[in-house]
């Protein structure tokens, strides 16, 4: 039984949101909370699995609450938010502050629509609740200063050959270059891929080679869903201004938060970021952001190629769709594109992705360790079309070796 508490200063909000998550016998929610003060000490006494965050309240608001229970309680927060710009930039920064989705409060209107939504999000993140706590632990032990070894008296002191220690075990591996697979190792047929696996303790089978990518890429798409704000930041954050490279991304966001989430990327990354215009430049260390609402992609006018922002397919399940920028990037630049899967749910993007891979693209997913939602990038590994699988922290590296070949 997943354990919610829901939090919001509107006794009708509250009233609603409980209303839809029960009707999931798997959900029970243990409690309201009217602001964030009120939230705090909920939390103590009911040890919910999941928290659902207003963010305008009295006394102590969403992002104020946030960041308290990131330092002493970490839990899988969603965030209801309205669609203003305040409320797209407040949302943004509760997810850089560890809210790990949002739900648009206008939903509410769609009861049908919103129900469904906050349920699945629910069930879904309340998986990652240990994962949560294991990360702000590891934080908070990394910024504890190391206590100063003390020195032995002369008397005491022991000879630095004759003392015993134990050997200090090896750490894991990171999954960096080293799960890395060439390109062309397997076969694909209808969609099914088969090629040799590693054995390995692994949950699933993963690229296992040593290969690096071949060749340089200056044309980077980025496809990412839930959880994806705050790994764009941290990737785009570390990439050098003179990247000799144009990167597109496609992140699943409501129109009014993709304007608020180039200009707030634009302020902290050496690249210049911008919301796309159908018809941009690929420029060199230009980044383009898909307007909410609508797909982005690369379309040739002429012997040019140019960013393409488009209603079309307007049947898409997800607007912005990965599927649409991978494929017509693999389609117009062929082995120049380097397609980037980062969290998110379901499998938007494999498809495209295997047009990236015919035309002779490489593919780099999101290790599942440092995903927020291990959906997009399960789905391109499943298929057999990753050609490494990188932890979050490693990627920009890896942009960067594969931009320069």
């Amino acid at each position: 039984m997943i354990r919610v508490l829901v939090v919001d200063d509107s006794a009708f909000m509250r009233n609603a949101i409980s209303s839809y998550l029960t009707q999931d016998a798997g959900i029970e929610v243990v409690g309201t909370a009217r602001d964030g003060v009120d939230c705090l000490e909920k939390v103590k006494q009911l040890q919910p699995d999941v928290i659902t965050l207003d963010l305008e309240m009295p006394r102590m608001d969403g992002l104020e609450t946030l960041k308290q229970l990131m330092s002493t309680t970490p839990l899988p927060v969603i965030m209801i938010s309205s669609l203003t710009e305040f409320g797209a930039e407040a949302t943004l920064k509760a997810m850089e502050a560890g809210a790990m989705d949002f739900i648009p409060k206008t939903m509410a209107n769609d009861k049908e629509a919103f129900g469904d939504e906050i349920r699945r999000k629910v069930k879904l993140l309340a998986r990652r609740k240990a994962f949560i706590r294991l990360k702000y632990s590891a934080q908070r032990q990394a910024r504890k200063p190391s206590p100063l070894p003390s020195s032995p008296s002369p008397a005491t002191a022991v000879p630095h050959t004759s003392r015993l220690s134990s050997p200090t075990p090896p750490s894991p591996p990171r999954s960096g270059s080293s799960l890395s697979r060439p390109a062309g190792t397997g076969t694909l047929h209808g969609g099914n891929f088969s090629s040799g696996q590693s054995t390995t303790t692994a949950p699933r089978p993963v690229p296992t080679s040593n290969a690096r990518c071949r060749g340089a890429r200056d044309i980077v798409v980025i496809g990412v869903s839930t959880g994806g704000p705050p790994v764009v930041q941290k990737i785009l954050s570390a990439l050098p201004a003179n990247l000799p490279a144009c990167i597109l991304v496609a992140q699943h966001m409501p129109a009014s938060f993709t304007g608020p989430f180039a200009k707030r990327l634009d302020g902290v990354c050496p690249l210049s970021v911008t919301e796309a215009v159908n018809g941009d430049k690929l420029a060199n260390g230009h980044v383009y952001i898909c307007p909410g609402g609508r797909h982005i992609g690369i379309q040739m006018r002429g012997p040019l190629a140019e960013v393409m922002v488009t209603d079309e397919p307007k049947s898409a399940l997800y607007k912005p769709t990965v599927n649409l920028l991978m494929e017509t990037a693999g389609k117009c630049m062929g082995r120049r594109v380097l397609g980037v899967m980062l969290t998110g749910m379901g499998s938007d993007g494999v498809d495209g992705a295997r047009v990236l891979k015919e035309k002779g693209g490489w593919l780099i997913a999101q290790s599942e360790a440092t995903c927020v939602v291990y959906g997009m990038p399960k789905a391109v590994v499943d298929a057999g079309l990753a050609d490494q699988v990188v932890d979050a922290d490693d990627i920009a590296e890896q942009i960067i070796a594969a931009v320069k070949g």
